[in-house]
């Protein structure tokens, strides 16, 4: 049991994981965050083996990372759930695998939280992506907003951090398509949303085109 569980689901990330964990630590350290995990879930990634290749190399080199592997793949927010069955701390933090959810960005996430919410999401007052993205992206808030009724005050990331009976719950939703925004909204109205920064992808493209996030 930790006091903070980092969940990734990774995507083609052999080139960015390490990295993202390893600064992470650092920041932890940095932080006094001494009893953490991470769960990095491997989305069935069509790289001939090289993603999962780097996790199993981490979880030997260190004790404190979890490896679950997918056998086909799932998307985000699927991977993302599978993480947190294996998630055991009393605060859970998801991050992406290509450093643009920078973890110099934690202590926001964590100041928010330490006002008493049950869940802190990360936005971005600006985002370093393209134009079609950001159009996209657009597109998929207005209509998370309308399908699922989303305040429109709560400005949402996949960089957020829960408590873990947010976590319990969430883990209890067995349906095959799922989305998190939508769970969550079930379990609690106690959410926040904190600007924080968007730093720009090391390697490689996104893997959300314009037609997936329609």
């Amino acid at each position: 049991v930790a006091r903070y569980s980092v969940v990734i689901p990774c995507y083609k990330s052999s080139k960015t994981i390490e990295k993202v964990v390893a600064l992470t630590v650092k920041e932890f350290g940095r932080l006094g965050f001494n009893d953490y995990e991470f769960v990095l879930v491997n989305d069935c990634s069509p790289d001939n083996g090289a993603t999962i290749n780097v996790l199993y190399r981490m979880a030997r080199k260190w004790p404190f990372i979890k490896v679950v592997n997918l056998g086909k793949n799932a998307g985000q927010h699927n991977a993302t759930m599978a993480g947190l069955q294996y998630a055991t701390g009393d605060y859970i933090i998801s991050m992406d695998d290509d450093m643009q959810t920078h973890p110099s960005q934690i202590i926001r996430l964590k100041e928010k939280m330490d006002e008493g919410f049950d869940i802190v999401y990360g936005y971005y007052p600006e985002k370093k992506e393209s134009f079609f993205r950001r159009m996209g992206s657009a597109l998929n808030h207005f209509t998370v907003r309308m399908l699922i009724h989303k305040p429109k005050w709560l400005k949402t990331s996949s960089y957020w951090m829960i408590r873990k009976y947010v976590r319990d719950y969430a883990i209890t939703y067995t349906h095959p398509s799922v989305h998190l925004q939508g769970v969550f909204l079930r379990i609690t109205d106690n959410i926040a949303c904190v600007p924080i920064e968007h730093f720009k992808r090391e390697v490689g493209t996104s893997t959300y085109t314009l037609k997936k996030l329609i």
